[in-house]
């Protein structure tokens, strides 16, 4: 059996971000991945929008992880050449109903230390996007986009550099509690005797924790599947920002994001499932967009959709419930010595991942 001071569990962007810390810090790391490659889970199915963080409970790991975690992520990106874009979004009304809820959201978003929202009226936000239509919107200046796998190779190239090892199809079979550490056991029969371990699994996360001999079941969350379908546009689009509609219950509606290269996507929408595989994009899902898009881009031509591609949300709450908070669980909750789980790091888990790898670093730390 093989002894390793940190094991990291998944090599998605916050696996990868948590398994660059601790070598940072001078431990020794090893990060497990299953699949062949880096982030080809939710890291690689997502917006890549760096969110401002605005529609967060005041107080929750989401609102402050991410508002920390949007200035830290920019600041990488500058310092390491990884492409992005403060392009900025507006988040629109499109009827009178909608004011109070803006004003809602700018009053969240000010309770969370964004107080750069600034409310404009239909001219000024038509003077920004000419093609947009709406009542009113909301200003977010430090909203911006980024390629979520250039990130990704920079935090692998940081862990490297630091004495880190990641290793691919790696995927762990099964773990055990002992007194000396946590031992792993991967699908290649190979064990490793850890003295911290990370649960970084993503979408996995809740099934993998309950693989763990000696972790009590109760304080493993139930999994639930909530697919987001994107469509992408033909053509260029007439917007240089991100347009976001007013948010619905389980996710942000269907808006407008653009990638690096002026491709328009629209998405994701809400699609409760019952397997995390299930990414396949329904063609007959489009008709439901042109409806969305057309509250806030009525010139949105008919047959400009074309099925893009499915990212799925690991939620830890279900249909009809309300949104669950980031479940980072050391070992303060459930008493095993040396294990963090990360459970429901799902949006905004990318603009997150740094300050989510400092949060973990400072349990760790802790305990020690």
């Amino acid at each position: 059996m093989e002894k390793i001071d940190c094991v990291v569990i998944g090599a998605g962007v916050v696996g990868l971000a948590v398994g660059r810390a601790l070598a940072l810090q001078g431990r020794e790391v090893l990060v497990l991945e299953s699949e062949g490659a880096i982030g080809t889970g939710t890291s690689s199915r997502n917006s890549e929008v760096i969110h401002a963080g605005i529609y967060y409970p005041q107080g929750s790991l989401k609102a402050r992880l991410c508002v920390q975690g949007r200035d830290q992520l920019y600041a990488y990106a500058e310092a390491r050449g990884v492409p992005h874009r403060r392009c900025g979004k507006l988040i629109v009304a499109t009827s009178d109903a909608q004011l109070a809820a803006l004003q809602g959201i700018q009053a969240k978003a000010a309770a969370n230390g964004v107080h750069d929202l600034a409310l404009i009226d239909a001219a000024q936000a038509k003077a920004m996007e000419p093609a947009l239509h709406c009542v009113a919107a909301l200003h977010s200046p430090s909203t911006g986009i980024i390629d979520s796998h250039a990130l990704m190779l920079s935090l692998q190239g940081d862990l490297e550099h630091a004495g880190g090892l990641l290793a691919l199809r790696s995927g762990v079979d099964a773990a055990q509690v002992r007194p000396e550490g946590i031992v792993l056991r991967t699908a290649d029969g190979g064990e490793w005797l850890c003295r911290t371990v990370v649960n970084a699994a993503g979408l996995q996360a809740p099934a993998l924790a309950r693989r763990f001999a000696g972790l009590g079941p109760e304080h493993v969350p139930v999994a639930h599947w909530a697919k987001g379908n994107y469509f992408v546009l033909s053509g260029r689009a007439p917007f240089s920002r991100l347009i976001y509609p007013v948010p619905e219950a389980a996710g942000l509606g269907v808006h407008l994001t653009l990638d690096l290269g002026g491709q328009a996507k629209f998405g994701p929408d809400v699609q409760w499932v019952e397997s995390p595989a299930d990414l396949e994009v329904d063609p007959a899902r489009g008709q439901a967009f042109y409806a969305e898009v057309r509250r806030y881009w009525p010139a949105l031509a008919d047959g400009a959709l074309m099925p893009g591609y499915a990212g799925m949300r690991p939620k830890i709450s279900g249909p009809g419930e309300a949104a669950a908070d980031f479940l980072i669980q050391g070992p303060q909750e459930h008493g095993v010595q040396g294990l963090v789980n990360l459970f429901g790091i799902e949006s905004p888990g990318l603009t997150s991942s740094l300050a989510i790898a400092d949060h973990v670093t400072a349990l760790l730390h802790r305990e020690r």
